[in-house]
């Protein structure tokens, strides 16, 4: 059988979840330490640890099947390559931001000035969409500063929390791009590829499940129940087991972490007790 080839960042931000996710998914490595090349123990894999910058090539050259990698990375490359699954972790913004004196009304504050990015290509269609007309300078590094330098009027950048802007003297106006760690893949795949690729694609997807959910548990007055039942969004409906304690039920569901505090509460509200939440390993919906 062949085995599946995954490009992924060799260090950086995405490097180490990147290999937790696979681990999660109960793929397990021999160690790769200082190695461009490892290979699964249990699952049909192998891993190429390359330059982030470098992954969406080796993938469209067809060297790696796959690729993890930060969406930023993928769209700015511009290459025949698409999105198989997002990946849940990695978030950032691709931001324009301006000293944090200077003023500004509009995205039309930036018509006819310089704004330095190592993003060229995302920034020149979104200006393009935007119909703002301004000149771009490529820089690959230490982008925020190029303003307090005087080689650009603003600049376009990647922002994570924003504390580097700040302690560059600028300031975020505008989102060019939500992105966020994505599987990538080329169009093309063999069928034996194919298959392996949906393996690893329904083991992701159950991390993923796990992770945006919560098992509870709970203790009920039988008198309460049709109301405590009609709080819980579980994935069908609760498991409603009797206590030894007459007049009480024990229920078990599932609730979206998006959805946690505001159902604890209302649960409380209604007579719940003994509230127990437990996180979730696996789920396979």
């Amino acid at each position: 059988m062949e085995n599946l080839k995954i490009a992924i960042q060799k260090s950086g931000r995405l490097s180490d979840e990147s290999l937790g996710l696979l681990k999660a998914c109960g793929i397990r490595f021999s160690n790769g330490a200082g190695k461009l090349r490892t290979e699964a123990l249990n699952f049909p894999l192998e891993l190429y640890f390359l330059r982030d910058d470098d992954i969406p090539q080796y993938v469209a050259d067809g060297v790696a099947d796959l690729g993890m990698v930060g969406e930023n990375v993928l769209y700015e490359k511009q290459l025949p390559l698409t999105v198989a699954a997002k990946l849940g972790f990695g978030q950032c913004r691709l931001a324009l931001a301006v000293p944090k004196n200077e003023a500004y009304l509009s995205l039309a504050s930036l018509r006819g000035k310089r704004i330095a990015t190592s993003y060229p290509g995302l920034l020149r269609e979104f200006l393009r969409e935007k119909h703002v007309d301004a000149e771009i300078h490529e820089i690959s590094g230490s982008v925020e500063i190029a303003p307090g330098i005087g080689l650009a009027d603003a600049i376009c950048d990647l922002v994570n929390t924003g504390s580097t802007l700040l302690t560059n003297g600028l300031r975020e106006v505008e989102t060019v791009l939500q992105s966020e760690a994505v599987l990538a893949r080329p169009p093309q795949l063999s069928a034996e590829k194919k298959a392996l690729l949906q393996r690893l694609l329904f083991r992701i997807e159950a991390v993923q499940q796990a992770n945006r959910n919560k098992y509870i548990l709970l203790n009920a007055p039988n008198d309460k129940l049709d109301d405590i039942i009609g709080l819980l969004p579980g994935i069908k409906s609760p498991t409603v087991l009797p206590l030894a304690l007459p007049g009480w039920s024990s229920l078990h569901s599932v609730i979206e972490e998006n959805q946690f505090w505001e159902v604890i509460e209302k649960l409380k509200e209604a007579g719940a007790e003994g509230i127990l939440v437990v996180p979730i390993e696996k789920m396979i919906a």
